[in-house]
């Protein structure tokens, strides 16, 4: 029977314009869901990756000590990457773990302490003040689950006192006369509080020669270390960022070492 005997038969039409093609979610007007259905993405495998930063504190100011070498994976891909940062002449910033997140923060820190300059008002990020707002950065970061891949060391001279301090990935921080990221935090700091300890009033330069110390070794041991390095001292007459810096290592001794193939 043909169909025009029943005018009201109802024909089904082409696919709601708008609406969903088959096998695909349908994203609703004004909400948050990226155009390509894929989500909002997270940082689950840092690419490249630095490691240690090492710090101390002397008798006048702090010294911090940290590799260039950018690794990815397994790669040592990158042999020019500064991890040490001069904010002003109190405060000095140290980073490990992944560099673009590093990079990140850092484009903000600088726009920060440009605005700062601009003001002119006599105040300036302190080294407790950097160290109190980037716990508060990183906390937020890991509470949102989007946390930066980032352990930082904080170091300055603030108030004619000088300060130390650590924050992680998930906002854990604490202050210290010896502070160690990454790799340094099993074999380098054992030897800083070691020196600490026995030297109350440590000098600028043995402070250096330490780091110096701490750098061969993680450089003998820490496979995703480099031999070339940065220094960055920061006292109350003011900071400074020196380097690259390559100690001298000796390998006298390698074919001793047996047993590990």
């Amino acid at each position: 029977m043909a169909a025009s005997a029943f005018p009201n038969t109802f024909v089904p039409g082409p696919l709601w314009s708008n609406g969903p093609a088959p096998g695909q979610i349908y994203n609703f007007p004004g909400a948050s869901t990226a155009p390509d259905n894929s989500g909002t993405q997270r940082t689950m495998f840092p690419s490249v990756t630095t490691t240690s930063v090492l710090g101390v504190k002397f008798k006048d100011g702090v010294v911090l000590a940290a590799d260039m070498l950018g690794s990815y994976g397994s790669l040592a891909r990158y042999r020019n990457c500064p991890r040490l940062m001069r904010i002003n002449d109190q405060t000095i910033l140290g980073s490990s773990g992944d560099y673009a997140d590093y990079q990140f923060l850092t484009s903000i820190i600088n726009q920060r302490v440009i605005e700062e300059e601009c003001l002119d008002d006599g105040f300036s990020y302190t080294a407790p003040g950097l160290h109190s707002w980037l716990t508060r950065v990183m906390y937020n970061r890991r509470s949102q689950f989007n946390p930066l891949w980032n352990t930082y060391v904080v170091a300055g001279v603030h108030e004619d006192k000088t300060f130390l301090g650590y924050v992680d990935k998930i906002g854990v921080a604490f202050e210290g006369d010896t502070i160690a990221t990454g790799f340094g935090a099993y074999l380098a700091l054992p030897i800083l509080r070691d020196a600490v300890e026995k030297t109350k009033k440590m000098e600028e330069k043995q402070a250096i020669e330490l780091l110096d110390r701490c750098m061969k070794l993680l450089f003998y041991r820490d496979a995703r270390s480099l031999n070339k390095y940065q220094i960055a001292v920061v006292t109350k007459k003011g900071s400074e960022v020196r380097g690259p810096i390559s100690s001298q290592p000796n390998w006298e001794i390698a074919h001793m070492v047996k047993g590990y193939e």
